[in-house]
């Protein structure tokens, strides 16, 4: 299987890393609008062709897929672009901006009888995929009530750099740099962690999204620090369960946790990944007399990046789809007209 990867910052030297080590899979070209980052990064993973546009790339066409790993608001014509042209895609989260791009993509690839996967890279966690298969094996019972949070501290410590410098994080910040803010970025994470884990879907969503001052004039040079910060959620699910689900990139001492706690009327479970540690809990038969919580060994998983090339191969998508991710962007759109609206919404 030959590779082409569109954008080579940010997430792009994972996607070349983690491809790179699959048997068979060669990375032949790299894109980018930056000829000096293009280089350097072709250069670092010893990838020999390189052009300025998705279009070059395609007449030039010695690929099957394209891993894309352009800022958010590309992803669309970039994608609909290769699809138009035939080849695979494996898409940065979130598919789209809005839930209508995303459907329309989705649409376009399955219409194409193409492979469509988005990297929803927290499924790669061995504690949501073990946890999720105890809930649907009956394990808690039926699902009553859920609580999530995925939590972040890169507004208020150092640890991922300086926010305030470095253009990498200050276009996060920009709604007209294409953010939709710690909703749209990490919102879609938590959402369908919180969904795939429970094994529910959300019906109904009440938000608030807060954008907090973090610069003289809420601006920082070119950047119109407008996209919002935090966000909470009230939810209610099709089978009649309710939730919580809460963001945060100003959570000082986390770098990077979500957590999943799911209670049913026979037990619960808690399903933990933070920064790059998954962990399993769970209380659950007589252990619910005592409010007992076990620790529940976990096994290594595929990560997305497996399950696309063997999906690629056999020409039958996975999960994470591109169905999936335009449904999960639906809740996120709804919380924005929840927010705005002071009510609360229906997923349709």
């Amino acid at each position: 299987m030959r590779l082409l990867i569109l954008g080579t910052g940010g997430m792009a030297a994972k996607h070349a890393e983690s491809f790179s080590a699959i048997d068979g899979v060669s990375v032949v070209g790299g894109v980018d609008v930056i000829p000096e980052r293009l280089a350097a990064f072709c250069a670092e993973h010893g990838i020999e062709h390189q052009f300025g546009s998705i279009e070059d790339a395609l007449a030039w066409g010695e690929f099957d897929a394209v891993a894309n790993v352009t800022p958010d608001q590309v992803h669309y014509p970039t994608t609909m672009t290769a699809i138009a042209a035939g080849k695979h895609v494996f898409c940065e989260k979130p598919l789209a901006t809005d839930a209508g791009k995303a459907m329309e993509m989705t649409e376009a690839i399955e219409g194409a009888g193409l492979v469509g996967m988005v990297n929803l890279t927290y499924r790669n966690s061995p504690a949501l995929q073990k946890g999720r298969q105890m809930v649907l094996d009956g394990a808690v019972g039926q699902v009553r009530h859920v609580e999530a949070s995925h939590l972040q501290s890169w507004l208020v410590g150092n640890a991922w750099g300086d926010w305030k410098t470095e253009s990498k994080w200050l276009w996060r910040l920009s709604k007209q740099h294409g953010s939709n803010g710690a909703l749209g970025d990490i919102g879609i994470h938590i959402v369908d962690f919180t969904s795939y884990g429970s094994g529910l879907d959300v019906a109904h969503v009440c938000a608030r999204l807060k954008t907090f001052d973090k610069a003289p004039g809420g601006e920082i040079g070119e950047y119109v620090l407008d996209a919002n910060d935090a966000f909470t959620m009230n939810v209610d699910f099709t089978t009649g369960a309710i939730g919580t689900i809460q963001a945060s990139r100003t959570a000082a001492g986390q770098l990077d946790q979500l957590r999943l706690r799911v209670y049913g009327e026979t037990g619960s479970v808690e399903i933990m990944y933070d920064t790059g540690q998954s962990t399993l809990r769970a209380c659950l038969v007589d252990d619910v007399n005592t409010a007992t919580w076990r620790d529940v060994s976990l096994e290594p998983v595929e990560t997305n990046y497996q399950r696309f090339v063997a999906a690629v191969r056999a020409g039958a998508t996975q999960e994470p789809s591109f169905r999936r991710a335009a449904n999960i962007q639906k809740v996120l759109d709804m919380a924005q007209v929840s927010d705005r609206e002071h009510r609360d919404e229906a997923v349709a």
